[in-house]
């Protein structure tokens, strides 16, 4: 088990590698052009899924986020053990007492703070800009759900991104498998189910039963439950979703199975690295 020290140790190291490559910067830019676009453009009064004003910016912006937070989440991580290993930053850093769990773990920390924080402060600010500056009403327990869900959404990324870079050493391979990991998550969203549904005439339990297993899928559905109760802008799924489920049961599945799979995937990923090679 790694001490805070050691964990201190290796986080500043990392947060000054990570400002460095960018990446930080990259991240505060894509927030703050997504807020700035969503505050000033879609404070126009128009009504959709009963949200008008700063209710319908955090709306579309929080959808937008479902698709931004996992390519953000695996390309800041994708690249961060097997690039350690092929600059020799992990020969160098472990000839000093410093543990495998503890570097780790740290990389973990200071990934995942780095593109949360960020995040949870903007949101924040654009609410407070809305209210001061547009006369906006804030809908807080919307804007703490949305928060809520892209943490968790998000930490499955960083997971599923730490996984890819420790069981892939090449780092052209693991950019690759990243876009592809990202571009079959957001397939499955609309257009993979439906064609699976009407190639293979599956049930639509089996259908869901698949989509809940994508992360992506659970975080938009948990958004949406928490926005529309009643999920009528999903028609005939909505109405079967909530009957079955229930918008309650659906926010919890979309912030519990993503933390869930991250949790499972980083584990799996520590003991992986832990009997490994480091080169």
């Amino acid at each position: 088990m790694a001490s805070r020290s050691e964990l201190a140790s290796i986080s500043r190291l990392e947060f000054a590698e990570f400002t460095r490559s960018r990446w930080l910067v990259f991240c505060l830019l894509v927030y703050g052009v997504l807020t700035s676009v969503f505050v000033l453009v879609g404070l126009r009064e128009s009504t959709i899924i009963g949200f008008t004003g700063m209710g319908r910016v955090l709306m579309t912006f929080s959808h937008a986020l479902v698709f931004l937070l996992p390519l953000l989440g695996l390309g800041a991580t994708a690249q961060v053990v097997n690039g350690a290993r092929e600059d020799g930053t992990l020969e160098l850093l472990f000839g000093h007492p410093a543990s495998r769990a503890g570097w780790f773990t740290a990389i973990s920390i200071v990934r995942y703070g780095a593109l949360l924080l960020p995040l949870v402060a903007l949101l924040v600010l654009m609410a407070v800009v809305g209210s001061a500056a547009f006369g906006q009403r804030i809908p807080w327990s919307f804007l703490g759900r949305v928060l809520v869900v892209s943490a968790s959404l998000l930490f499955c990324s960083v997971a599923l991104g730490l996984t890819v870079s420790t069981f892939i050493r090449n780092q052209a391979k693991a950019l690759m498998a990243i876009l592809l990991i990202w571009a079959v998550q957001v397939a499955l969203i609309d257009f993979g189910l439906v064609g699976l549904m009407l190639q293979w005439r599956m049930p639509p339990e089996a259908v869901f039963a698949i989509a809940a297993l994508n992360p992506v899928q659970d975080a938009r559905l948990a958004l949406l439950s928490s926005a529309d109760p009643d999920l009528a802008t999903l028609g005939p799924v909505g109405f079967f979703l909530v009957h079955r489920l229930g918008h309650g049961a659906l926010f919890a599945i979309g912030v519990a199975w993503p933390l869930l799979l991250g949790a499972a995937l980083w584990l799996w990923s520590l003991r992986s690295f832990g009997r490994g090679d480091l080169v």
